[in-house]
């Protein structure tokens, strides 16, 4: 029996006399299931999609419930959610909820595969029938459909739609077979395997035997599939409605070929090389499949389509708010997760307004007069022993969008978003690719570096559209398009002389997309013309960019819409710039090291100025966020972040100000730029920041201010950081200036590996010396996030690191309010602060992190003049919004607040956890190691009575975290010299589980420290035979490895590195630092007995940490 009984839409409009939508009925309040902490393939496009929804329900008088342990999201804001719990994802912790909310509807669409799996498990658990929760949107069985492969092979038979064949095959004799039923060319593709291992493709029956041996080896099982590899991959966004209007709101191509997963893919919205019967062909096929389905709401099909026929296959349906959703959403102006939000409840397309134009109704696809690119972001630079190739899994972090008014345009703009280095479509460098086999190779199969190949190929080394199409089957179209931006280098290559840079020249250069700052580095090097010289003679000429907007409807329609791009393929601007708005800078591109938790501040910074009555805009480029929503600011620029964009927007809208202090290390960077040119920055002057920045002047003024930090010095040579080094005694840490979490920080052990990792630092920053400094070792670490006007500190709170020092703070975890500190630790930490807030003027916010080794001075070992990656936890956990304060600092006069201090003499009866999140079973062969690199994706945290409840939790809200139950087994590993690793399993011993160790060596180590309160046994792991160490791992039921190596692994060989390996690949829990490790045996020591209890059958009790956000709090903060 369907939830929408009724198939008939209402006959009025939403602007008629009449209008009465016919809605679900009884449905009052709605629990929204969260996506959980950021990882590779599920990241911040959930924030963004859940926000829209929630918007959506609000609008409609529904009380929203919302399950989400990530912190620094928007949606985890009572402006938003009128409940919220920063518990677990899991089926278990929704059951909870559901028993004490009791809400009348649930939306699991909204929180990427995490919601979906978790939907599906209460349904077939039958916890939604027995607490008589309705299921808005599309119904539960259209999602197990889509989900489960044979059923949605079936169902597209049903209706005639071609899709890949594959067939599961345990021997090589099988695979064969199948490859002889399918025809060859085939793709192998391992099942269970992580990260694509084992997959590959065979031409005929030799190279087949050869590569099924190989995989089965790896894997228990693999998939034998059709090879469609070199067809184009096209993606379509449907939306349908319970009265079965359909409509396509997007449809998007992928510039590589398919093999690459779409969300590794350059993608171009709308599609450029498809004929008008293919669009037509592969659209009607979309909506026949979604009415098949039976989708209520938003459903993405992606498509494989012949590069020299019409044959196409359907490769998946998700029936969900996707990555793809939001890039559609920002990419033609539709709001895809508002309108699904509004469909689930029983309205129509022909009866919801498009909230962009509010003229027209939703029941129309947008139209396009100008042309979107997406280019994906990788970190895999950060990752020791990472498999760089990317195929059928994804490995990027983060994504940009760029519009231009042609594809060159849009092009060169995203791939200037996805990195400052980048100038544009550039060559990589010549030592990357130093023969044609190496090119050839780099062309052929895909890598996160392919794009600088192409470059490379094309600028230098002169191969033509038809040598690179037949490498790497790049549709020809875009090719010869980037051949336009190689013939537009040749003509820059050839100016000598300034005065033939002229207007004519600068201007076809700009419609192609070209930067100021690349034309610079593009004519002769002799004129010695910099990006600022660009910018004045391009002015000269009256050569500007014009503002463009996105109004869904190209410009066939009036609409005033707010969402707006700058292009130079244009003769107007569309709007009028009489707002002096106030600038604010967004995030940019999510990566390792700065995501959601900055775009959390940019929108809470437009909320506040908008509160004080200004007018706001906003400028950023990444589909994910909230901040990039077209209801979120007065004028949103889809734009670079870049000096020569921002001054540009700054101009053209004379600006009232500008603020750079809220969207992490990229807006800092080009601050004292900004502020040199004229730009009035608001909060400290970017000149102090720059004496923060640079580490030389770091340093001397903490000397200056009688302010302790570690032994430093500024080094240019060798020798002069051998001499250090000998000083202080290793170990040191050599970092450059100007970082972005710990990029190029390394610490060192000795003589020779400081010779090896000097040389990559300074190749990282040739323009400033690497300051080197004492490491100290096994201090503990404590954060400082404030706010302050004028020098004077307003507020602060102070975070204690769970870790020791020496692990990324980004990868640390968090308590708060701390719980080991003195009041008098307290009291020196702010004396720190006070100081600090005074000596670099500070107006705004600003973080600092600080060594406490036993009873010696604290010392500073960094400080960052801007918001933190921690303001949102910060801010959450104490109930007051840090970024509102810095905001009205930023304003001054009478809106600033009192100072008040948080951290003495309160007594909060809660504590909160902040743990990382990590990616590693997306990355291949990645050694899970922590330093002082970051490699988290992002965060996660919760609330209890008491730091054992808080982070056991939070624990759990990392994803895919299964807890161990006894009698499982547990294994043990790492350094011996030292008692951590003992303390863990002493902790454990008589709690039922059976421990296990590699090697006699440590079985004699563990003993001792339990005696023979459980017996260890030795598991000889062989090297490089996954196939035994698997059935190893599940015969002796494995669920959780503790693994404390003192140093990173040497090489693949190394014990450790494949124990933590393993441990990912199996997808167990994995414990490789020795506070974290020992905490959470304490844990397991003292909630296992009641996790047993309650995952018994018919159990009713809910644990205590099952509170909301506002119950631990105890008032509703915002």
């Amino acid at each position: 029996m369907s939830l929408y009984a009724n198939t008939k839409p209402s006959i009025s409009s939403f602007n008629a006399p009449s209008y009465a939508p016919q809605l679900v009925e009884g449905i009052n309040t709605v629990l929204v299931i969260g996506s959980g902490g950021l990882s590779i393939g599920q990241a911040g496009e959930f924030d963004y999609s859940g926000s829209q929804a929630i918007k959506a329900l609000r609008e409609s008088n529904i009380r929203t419930v919302l399950i989400n342990p990530n912190i620094a999201t928007n949606q985890t804001s009572h402006a938003l959610a009128d409940r919220i719990y920063y518990l677990p994802v899991t089926p278990e912790y929704i059951t909870y909820i559901i028993q004490r909310e009791k809400p009348d509807g649930i939306l699991l669409t909204f929180g990427g595969q995490t919601g979906l799996n978790c939907g599906i498990a209460l349904d077939q658990s039958g916890i939604l029938a027995k607490y008589n929760v309705k299921v808005l949107g599309t119904p539960i069985q259209t999602l197990i459909t889509s989900e489960d492969r044979d059923l949605f092979a079936s169902a597209l038979k049903q209706i005639n739609i071609p899709i890949a064949e594959s067939v599961a095959c345990d021997t090589v004799e099988q695979t064969l077979a199948a490859a002889a039923q399918i025809k060859y060319p085939i793709i192998v593709r391992s099942a269970y395997a992580l990260g694509g291992l084992g997959s590959g493709f065979a031409n005929n029956e030799q190279e087949l035997r050869q590569l099924a041996s190989k995989s089965l080896a790896l894997a228990p099982q693999i998939l034998v599939e059709k090879s469609l590899k070199g067809w184009k991959e096209v993606e379509y966004e449907v939306v349908r409605d319970r009265a079965n209007n359909c409509i396509t709101v997007c449809n998007m191509e992928n510039f590589d070929p398919l093999g690459v997963h779409t969300g590794d893919s350059i993608v171009f919205a709308p599609s450029q090389t498809l004929s008008d019967e293919e669009f037509h062909m592969l659209r009607s096929a979309a909506i026949k499949i979604i009415r098949h389905l039976g989708v209520v709401g938003e459903c993405n099909v992606q498509y494989a389509l012949q590069p020299d026929g019409l044959d196409y296959r359907v490769i998946e349906v998700n029936a969900r708010l996707s990555r793809s959703s939001a890039l559609a959403s920002k990419a033609t102006g539709y709001p895809l997760a508002y309108t699904a939000a509004k469909i689930a409840l029983g309205y129509t397309l022909p009866e919801l307004p498009n909230p962009i134009t509010k003229t027209t109704v939703a029941n129309f696809e947008p139209s396009l007069d100008y042309i979107v690119a997406k280019v994906p972001k990788w970190d895999l630079a950060k990752f020791q022993y990472v498999d760089r190739s990317i195929g059928s899994a994804m490995k990027s972090v983060g994504e940009v969008m760029a519009i231009g008014r042609n594809y060159e345009e849009a092009f060169q703009k995203a791939l200037r978003q996805i990195d400052p280095s980048l100038l544009g479509f550039q060559a990589g460098p010549a030592s990357e690719f130093p023969t044609k086999a190496v090119l050839d190779d780099a062309l052929a199969n895909p890598t996160d570096r392919r794009v600088l190949a192409i470059g490379h190929a094309m600028i230098n080394e002169g191969y033509t559209v038809d040598m690179v199409h037949e490498l790497s089957r790049i549709d020809k179209w875009f090719l010869y398009k980037c051949q336009n931006i190689v013939d537009m280098y040749k003509k820059l290559n050839k100016v000598t002389d300034a005065a033939q840079l002229d207007a004519d020249l600068l201007k076809a250069a700009k419609k192609l997309g070209f930067a100021d700052k690349q034309i610079a580095k593009s004519i002769a090097p002799e004129l010695n013309l910099s990006e600022f010289d660009i910018r004045k003679i391009r002015k000269s000429f009256g050569i500007v960019p014009f503002v463009k907007r996105i109004d869904t409807l190209a410009a066939e329609f009036p609409a005033m819409t707010n969402y707006l791009y700058t292009t130079y393929n244009a003769t107007k601007s569309d709007v009028e710039f009489n707002e002096n708005g106030m600038l604010v800078l967004g995030s940019g591109v999510y990566r390792i090291g700065s995501s959601v938790e900055f775009d959390w501040c940019a929108v809470n910074t437009a909320n506040t100025l908008r509160k004080e009555g200004k007018k706001t805009i906003m400028i950023n480029y990444n589909p994910e966020t909230v901040s990039t929503d077209f209801d979120e600011v007065d004028r949103l620029y889809f734009e670079e972040l870049s000096f020569e964009r921002v001054m540009d927007i700054y101009e053209l809208e004379q600006s009232e100000g500008c603020i750079i202090s809220v969207g992490g290390q990229q807006p800092q960077n080009i601050a004292l730029s900004l502020f040199q040119n004229g730009c009035n920055i608001l909060g400290t002057s970017p000149e102090d920041i720059d004496k923060a920045e640079n580490r030389h002047k770091f340093s001397t003024i903490l000397d200056s201010i009688n302010v302790d930090q570690p032994e430093w010095s500024e080094l240019t040579s060798m020798e002069e950081a051998n001499k250090f080094a000998a000083k202080v005694g290793f170990p040191v840490l050599i970092r450059p200036s100007y970082v972005l979490s710990g990029a190029a920080m390394s610490v060192v052990n000795d003589v020779e590996e400081l010779r090896e990792k000097l040389s990559l630092a300074s190749d990282i920053s040739p323009d400033h010396p690497v300051v080197m400094s004492k490491f100290i070792e096994g201090a503990q670490e404590i954060d400082i996030d404030a706010v302050a006007y004028n020098g004077k500190v307003l507020v602060h709170a102070i975070s204690e690191h769970i870790e020791n020092a020496g692990i990324h703070s980004g990868d640390a975890s968090l308590i708060l309010p701390p719980q080991y500190l003195s009041n008098d630790t307290k009291r020196e930490l702010k004396d720190i602060a006070d100081k600090v807030a005074i000596a670099w003027k500070i107006t705004g916010p600003f973080n600092m992190q600080i060594i406490k080794d036993g009873k010696k001075p604290l010392k500073v070992i960094e400080c960052n003049i801007r918001a933190s990656r921690s303001f949102p936890f910060v801010s959450k956990v104490l109930g007051v919004n840090f970024i509102e304060l810095a905001v009205k600092a930023f304003l001054g006069g009478d809106k600033v607040p009192e100072p008040v201090d948080l951290m003495m003499g309160k007594d909060y009866k809660y504590v909160a956890t902040k743990v990382p999140q990590f990616s590693f079973t997306r990355l291949g062969g990645a050694d899970p190691y922590l330093g002082v690199e970051m490699a988290s994706t992002g965060e996660v945290a919760s609330f209890g009575k008491d730091l054992t409840e808080a982070y056991w939790t939070a624990m759990q809200s990392t994803m895919n975290f299964k807890v161990p139950l006894p009698p499982t087994g547990i294994l043990f590993g790492g350094d011996l010299s030292k008692d951590h690793l003992g303390n863990v399993a002493k902790q454990i011993c008589d709690l039922g589980f059976k421990f296990f160790a590699p090697n006699e060596e440590t079985k004699a180590y563990i003993t001792k420290f339990i005696g023979d309160a459980s017996p260890v046994e030795v598991l000889n792991f062989p090297a490089n035979d996954n196939r035994t160490v698997r059935a190893l791992f599940a015969d002796n039921k494995i669920s959780c490895v503790f693994n404390l190596a003192s140093k990173r692994a040497e090489n693949t060989d190394d014990k450790d590195y494949q124990m933590r390996r393993q441990a990912i690949d199996f997808a167990l829990p994995l414990f490789n630092e020795p506070q974290t490790a020992l905490l959470f045996s304490k844990c397991l020591y003292a909630k296992i007995g009641e996790k047993i209890e309650l995952l018994k059958d018919g159990n009713t009790k809910i644990p205590s940490e099952v509170l909301s956000w506002e119950e631990f709090l105890g008032f509703k903060a915002i």
